[in-house]
């Protein structure tokens, strides 16, 4: 996503994303049931800002990204750029957004053509938005191609010989034209430095994501759970399941042990989720209420949202205890006895 603006505006409005996949059986091939992939997500990105998107596979992040480019349709929910609601674009002013937001796929290989050089895949949007001058659209590309790292001679040579990292960058110069290695990481910041970009960043890795994101909003089972600035999800997680994913990241410290909080079982059937809070059934903490009734995203401390009935108890205690407006850290409560055979969250990529 393109802008020149600061980071006070929102470039980005999701409200209530939804997105469920149908499947059907029987003879008629009816529907039978819904995959509930993204199920009322909201959020905002605001100009100029990285906002990380993470969870464990499977937990709709990607269905995210897709719907919002409507490369997936939505089943409902809204999303609005610019002023503008997406959902409602006919195929002419979807395809002049296109030179606004674009996506740099996870696996670049499977992006790119086979048989096609990749100064001709770069140049490719360019001519599918009206560039019919050929020299005009090369100098662009190998503009492009160096912006990210790679020669001119680079255009003249097929996906199959260049090496991950050298694919991944090919991606970026794509998405410049209208395995995440530390490299493309900079590549990305520093081109968000020089065009005044905004991403929506959506991975597994939270040490990524942690040197990328300027917030982060972590997702499960379709929901958003916790949304917050990076630097205080990373230091003061408040949902149960934000702390299992941050507890699972290595310390590249042998002195340093950290103490892990173990989840048990598996991440239930997005087609039929837990009632009420759907994390309930693996969360070490979870009481009563959390079975009955769908906590709600609230700001929970100034611009930090959490869905959960057990920290919003928390935080009003602390309030209670220590006043109002007093610098809190939530300390993590004592689970009570798990499975010590219990799984573990799958953090990484």
């Amino acid at each position: 996503m393109s802008t020149n603006g600061n980071k006070t505006e929102d470039l980005l409005e999701v409200k209530n994303l939804q997105k469920y996949f149908p499947i059907k059986g029987g003879i008629l091939q009816r529907t039978v049931a819904h995959v509930k992939a993204v199920d009322g997500v909201s959020f905002t990105v605001k100009k100029g800002e990285t906002l990380g998107l993470v969870g464990e596979s499977g937990c709709g992040k990607t269905t995210v990204g897709r719907t919002i480019l409507r490369l997936t349709p939505a089943t409902g929910g809204s999303v609005i750029f610019e002023g503008q609601d997406v959902f409602k674009l006919n195929s002419s002013q979807l395809k002049a957004l296109r030179r606004d937001m674009q996506i740099i796929f996870q696996d670049p290989y499977s992006s790119l053509d086979p048989r096609m050089p990749v100064g001709e895949s770069v140049g490719e949007g360019l001519l599918v938005h009206g560039m019919r001058d050929a020299k005009k659209r090369n100098e662009i590309v190998i503009e492009m191609l160096r912006k990210v790292g790679l020669e001119d001679y680079h255009a003249r040579r097929y996906p199959h010989e260049f090496s991950g990292g050298q694919r991944q960058r090919i991606g970026i110069a794509r998405a410049l034209d209208v395995s995440i290695q530390s490299q493309v990481l900079n590549i990305l910041k520093d081109l968000q430095a020089e065009f005044g970009l905004t991403y929506l960043f959506i991975a597994h890795n939270l040490s990524v994501v942690e040197h990328i994101s300027d917030r982060v909003g972590v997702m499960y089972l379709g929901k958003m759970v916790e949304l917050t600035d990076r630097d205080t999800l990373f230091r003061d997680p408040l949902h149960p399941y934000t702390k299992a994913l941050l507890s699972a990241i290595p310390i590249p410290d042998p002195t340093i042990k950290r103490e892990r909080m173990i989840l048990q079982g598996d991440v239930p059937s997005p087609v039929n989720p837990p009632s009420g809070c759907r994390f309930h059934t693996r969360c070490p903490f979870a009481v009563d209420i959390c079975k009955t009734v769908e906590p709600s995203l609230e700001e929970l401390k100034p611009g930090h949202l959490v869905a959960c009935h057990v920290a919003k108890e928390q935080v009003a205690e602390q309030k209670r205890t220590m006043g109002i407006g007093a610098a809190i850290t939530t300390p993590t409560p004592e689970p009570p006895v798990t499975n010590p055979s219990a799984a573990r969250p799958d953090s990484q990529s």
